[in-house]
């Protein structure tokens, strides 16, 4: 089978073509035939060495994809070839105590499918059939593709981790990427007010389209000051923060008295001002937001099927155009999410 793999970091040309043997299926596996896969920030960071994380080498990238079911593993049961599905990200073993407390982001033996396992950035690849979602036989390959890592994550940060509650106002940095769009998305359907934030005119005009109620140039306008006037002085009771950087210093300074700010990425600065005697009079919050557990996985893949949130994909590429789908994100050039289609 053909796979884009790397087997040295560096930038995006380090990806490959492949001809790698087509996987076969052990107990308890199921081999999926790649409908689509979707790319993400996490892919630049473990192709460029910054993800903190080892892998295999060869590697190949990608951790949310959805395909068909073309062979199963011995013994494997309650399943079919044929059957349209998305495995789960996360590999958990169901069996540490965060995995029975169901907080499958904190396993003591988590892998993940794109990281520490082969994923599907290839014609083929491997999954666990207990790990597997089964998808309706109408729903784009590329759609499913662009769930778990965009909505999956928004949901744990708006909905678990902040509270967000129906007539709350927040703050969606970013919001012509794929988890800034799946954020404004989230929010809007619990019933939030949507400040979002992007640096172009079309950006802002997409992401009103998206569902925000004000927008925000950051490049020409002070985030800051513009949240407040937009909000009486008063400032937003979330801000929904992945930038990092100096954007995180302003969305902190946007948020009210006793508000809330979610953090889940910190690209354009890991290392961040904080002034500790602000927040503790302000008594705002800062929640760190890791990722989404199998529950609130499952939850945003059933409210997509039922037609409830809407995935944005910006840009479809031939899987051989791995290297080029990875310039985009790296250039924001892309509003939504970018999928490969094998």
């Amino acid at each position: 089978m053909k796979a884009m793999v790397f087997t040295e970091f560096g930038d995006p040309d380090v990806l490959q073509v492949m001809d790698l043997p087509e996987p076969v299926p052990g107990p308890g596996q199921a081999l999926i035939r790649v409908g689509a896969v979707g790319v993400n920030h996490f892919d630049l960071d473990i192709r460029a060495g910054v993800s903190r994380l080892e892998h295999p080498n060869p590697h190949t990238l990608g951790m949310e994809f959805a395909g068909e079911i073309v062979a199963l593993g011995p013994d494997v049961e309650g399943w079919q070839v044929g059957e349209h599905v998305a495995p789960l990200y996360q590999v958990a073993c169901r069996e540490c105590p965060a995995c029975e407390a169901g907080e499958q982001t904190h396993c003591e033996r988590l892998q993940m499918y794109g990281v520490q396992r082969a994923g599907g950035y290839a014609e083929f690849a491997l999954a666990n059939v207990r790990d597997l979602i089964r998808l309706p036989e109408n729903m784009p390959w590329t759609t499913a593709a662009a769930v778990q890592l965009t909505y999956g994550t928004a949901w744990h940060c708006l909905i678990t981790r902040a509270r967000l509650q129906p007539g709350e106002t927040v703050l969606v940095s970013a919001a012509g990427s794929g988890v800034g769009t799946a954020a404004v998305q989230i929010a809007k359907m619990t019933g939030a007010r949507v400040i979002a934030t992007a640096g172009s005119a079309e950006k802002l005009q997409r992401a009103l389209e998206n569902g925000a109620d004000e927008v925000i140039n950051y490049t020409t306008d002070n985030l800051t000051e513009k949240v407040l006037e937009l909000t009486g002085g008063r400032g937003v009771d979330v801000a929904f923060e992945h930038v990092g950087g100096t954007v995180f210093e302003s969305s902190f300074a946007a948020v009210a008295k006793q508000g809330r700010i979610t953090v889940c990425g910190g690209h354009a600065g890991e290392v961040v001002n904080l002034d500790l005697i602000e927040l503790f009079r302000t008594e705002r919050t800062v929640l760190g937001c890791a990722r989404a557990s199998h529950g609130e996985l499952r939850k945003v893949m059933d409210l997509v099927a039922q037609g409830l949130l809407h995935p944005v994909v910006g840009r479809t590429l031939d899987l051989e155009q791995a290297a080029e789908a990875h310039r985009l994100l790296d250039d924001r050039a892309a509003y939504g999410k970018v999928v490969l289609v094998p």
